[in-house]
């Protein structure tokens, strides 16, 4: 019996999810084809591979786009996920699955993969402080925080 065979396994690969608030750079493309040439590679070897992606749907970013653009979070996504598929099909991306995280496909996927992990004792609680801002009551992600930095005094600097 050769090694492949003794060893066949169950890998799941995935990217990097791109946002939904802008289209792809060459630094997208370049990770997943990487991890398509390792999906393959696997592949050829036996073993059971699923490569699976999303567009991430979620955030900030994606809201405050849309709404500096005239349209909906909604809108905004699907239109980015429409091109991100097309490019990223254009480089012959072998995906399994290929959604955004809001679509029923993938969060199914999401919740089985969280409930095993769960189970298993591999999922950890915590709290964690966040930016808020009053006037537009949300939360911000540290890159939409900017100011004095409390260490050095460097001005106009990111948070954390």
């Amino acid at each position: 019996m050769d090694q492949t065979q003794s060893s066949h396994r169950k890998i799941m690969i995935t990217s990097a999810l791109p946002y939904a608030s802008g289209s792809l750079h060459l630094g997208h493309i370049v990770e997943h084809s990487q991890s398509d040439i390792w999906a393959r590679l696997l592949r050829s070897m036996g073993h059971e591979v699923k490569y699976l992606c999303a567009d991430d749907a979620h955030g900030t970013p994606i809201m405050l786009n849309a709404e500096k653009q005239g349209m909906t979070p909604e809108q905004l996504v699907d239109g980015m996920r429409e091109e991100h598929w097309h490019d990223l099909q254009a480089f012959g991306i072998s995906y399994d699955h290929y959604h955004s995280t809001h679509s029923p496909e993938n969060q199914a996927l999401v919740s089985e993969i969280y409930m095993k992990l769960k189970t298993a004792g591999h999922i950890e609680s915590k709290i964690v402080e966040q930016y808020f801002d009053p006037k537009r009551e949300m939360f911000l992600p540290d890159r939409f925080v900017k100011g004095t930095c409390p260490k050095c005094g460097t001005e106009d600097q990111y948070s954390r």
